[in-house]
């Protein structure tokens, strides 16, 4: 239970699906929570509880895609709960599902503003504070096609790429700040945004979940706390020689 006792994270998308359950493990681990996002009464009903548990969280609204609510909210949890030194940018979506000569600039753009640049923003004013703390580790969140791609939602597969190598860069940058940079790469994980993209393909969703299921080894697709347990991990002590890393909890996907 006190696995991250005296530290302070913020999470981005933090209301719900991977965002909520990190925010859940990370207070019951001991750590002061900060949730940011866009989706005010779930981010608000998450903290309340929360609270209720014991929980010392507290939620800012945050749009990733906009750097000056980023860098305010970030300063706001440092100056709330005395420091940050933990940032999970977690926040992305998934963009639509058209082949690459279909798309449009808008719909391309939309995707890196949020996946790519809402990494970079929260980056950016995150190791300012971290080094006034003098420890950090950012953990930023991938995805299996960060790894290996598939041919469908192009904007989504470039996002992540960029995603890992940004993460390898800011691990070189800022070792010598005692600031870690890792990313995680999830499989297939049953969250409001597998399933708005699993009803894009004009499946039956029924049918659409069990053939995604299918495409992991081990039979099943993941929950978000499979992947909030690595956030854990990469936000504690247990991780603390570990930078420019990726953690891939993906089920067996990539290992095709």
């Amino acid at each position: 239970m006190n696995r991250l006792k005296g530290k302070v994270a913020a999470v981005t998308g933090g209301s719900h699906g991977i965002g909520a359950a990190a925010v859940t493990r990370m207070s019951e681990e001991g750590a002061s929570v900060a949730v940011l996002d866009c989706l005010d009464e779930e981010g608000k009903a998450l903290v309340e509880k929360l609270k209720a548990k014991g929980g010392n969280v507290a939620y800012w609204h945050c749009d990733v895609s906009k750097e000056d609510e980023v860098k305010a909210a970030l300063n706001a949890t440092a100056e709330t709960f005395g420091h940050l030194d933990v940032l999970v940018n977690n926040a992305g979506i998934a963009g639509p599902n058209k082949p690459t000569h279909e798309l449009s600039e808008e719909e391309w753009d939309r995707v890196q503003t949020v996946n790519v640049k809402g990494v970079f923003f929260g980056t950016k004013h995150a190791i300012p504070l971290m080094k006034k703390a003098g420890r950090g580790s950012i953990i930023n969140l991938s995805s299996i096609y960060g790894l290996v791609s598939a041919p469908d939602v192009p904007p989504y597969h470039a996002s992540k790429g960029a995603v890992r190598l940004m993460t390898k860069t800011d691990a070189m940058l800022y070792a010598p700040d005692n600031i870690r940079a890792n990313s995680i790469h999830p499989g297939f994980i049953w969250t409001p945004m597998v399933e708005g993209h699993l009803k894009s393909t004009g499946s039956d969703l029924e049918e659409a979940k069990a053939a995604t299921a299918a495409l992991h080894p081990l039979g099943h697709m993941g929950e978000p706390d499979d992947i909030a347990w690595g956030i854990v991990f990469l936000a504690s002590e247990e991780s603390k020689f570990m930078t420019g890393s990726e953690l891939v909890i993906d089920g067996g996907y990539t290992a095709h």
